[in-house]
């Protein structure tokens, strides 16, 4: 009986980066975080979803463990980060949610055989250690779980542990990211002035069209020419905003979508049923309705839950006719008809 390989597990504090992330910089983000890292200043990422902020915030991780060749005298020596012992940043996630407790980050007693014992949280381990601390969407997180944050985020660069009665100085290379969408704010979900303005912001944004393409063909390994026209598809979905969609297809989606044909999923796929919980027969195409609305609901699987049916309608009818460069999309949504002179 053969065994199978266990995945690698690490504590969340002994977490890095080994290999280098691919990251194409669209303006001068990697240079504003490098500075902010070096001056201990807290950096908030915003942007839509799909636009690379986990991924720049991993770069970075193993951009800044790199050594750095110094010239000095005419010689050259190495110099890393010395945050490990051998120049590699840890990098702490969480992703929040709105059940995250400040007991979830700080810590908490637990209940074993030997009886009650003190658990770090995700966030004072990283404060011991030092690296980077990411929290992913903190809005999502209640109100009174990111308060616990202010201290670390000015200049005593602290954390209290009411628990256990005691106040943590952060390590010298302890650095605090966060990340938020500002698409999916609202009176309830949205960052405190003062909490906001402890952060140095980078504004994320979609890349333009070459800068896509040459993403998604690294990412998706779909040769370049497939890369080139779901880049465009990218662009003219996300002209549909005022049509009555609230999000535009992300680069991620357009990765996996290049993945599945990659794998020989057919840019075009005969009818086999209708995306969504009503299924109709393909001769019952109604005038009107998109000629590819009709395509498999497997396809539908590896759009994010997010994304509503006439989002899904969008995306595959375009995928379907951008493949075969055309772009002749005309259907009918709920409460609009969008053609492609509209887009």
């Amino acid at each position: 009986m053969s065994t199978q390989p266990s995945a690698p597990q690490y504590r969340i504090e002994e977490y890095i980066v080994k290999e280098q992330p691919f990251y194409v910089a669209s303006s001068d983000e990697v240079e504003i975080f490098e500075a902010a890292y070096r001056q201990r200043v807290p950096v908030l990422l915003k942007g839509p979803t799909g636009t690379g902020k986990t991924r720049f915030v991993e770069y970075m991780a193993w951009k800044l463990g790199q050594p750095l060749s110094i010239v000095k005298d005419g010689a050259k020596g190495a110099k890393n980060g010395d945050v490990t012992g051998n120049g590699a940043v840890p990098l702490v996630t969480v992703a929040c949610h709105e059940d995250l407790t400040a007991s979830d980050l700080v810590g908490r007693y637990l209940l074993d055989a030997k009886g009650t014992r003190w658990i770090d949280g995700p966030l004072t381990r990283a404060v011991r250690v030092g690296g980077i601390c990411y929290l992913d969407e903190i809005v999502e997180a209640r109100k009174d779980t990111t308060v616990i944050i202010h201290p670390l985020t000015d200049h005593r660069r602290l954390l209290t542990i009411d628990k256990l009665g005691e106040v943590i100085e952060a390590a010298d290379n302890f650095l605090l990211v966060v990340s938020y969408n500002p698409g999916y704010q609202n009176v309830l979900k949205d960052l405190k002035h003062s909490t906001r303005q402890r952060f140095v912001a980078l504004d994320f944004q979609f890349p333009d069209s070459v800068r896509e393409a040459k993403i998604i063909e690294h990412e998706s390994g779909v040769d370049e020419q497939n890369a080139v026209q779901l880049a465009k598809l990218g662009h003219k979905v996300r002209n549909l905003r005022e049509h009555g969609l609230k999000e535009g297809a992300s680069t991620r989606v357009l990765i996996y979508a290049g993945r599945l044909i990659k794998e020989g999923i057919a840019p075009r796929l005969p009818g086999r049923g209708h995306l969504g919980h009503h299924r109709r027969p393909a001769s019952a195409a109604e005038p009107g309705r998109s000629r590819y609305g009709n395509f498999s609901v497997r396809g539908s699987d590896f759009l994010p839950q997010r994304t509503q049916s006439t989002q899904r309608r969008i995306l595959f009818s375009g995928c379907h006719a951008v493949c075969k460069n055309s772009l002749d999309l005309d259907f009918t949504t709920k409460d609009t008809k969008i053609t492609k002179e509209e887009i």
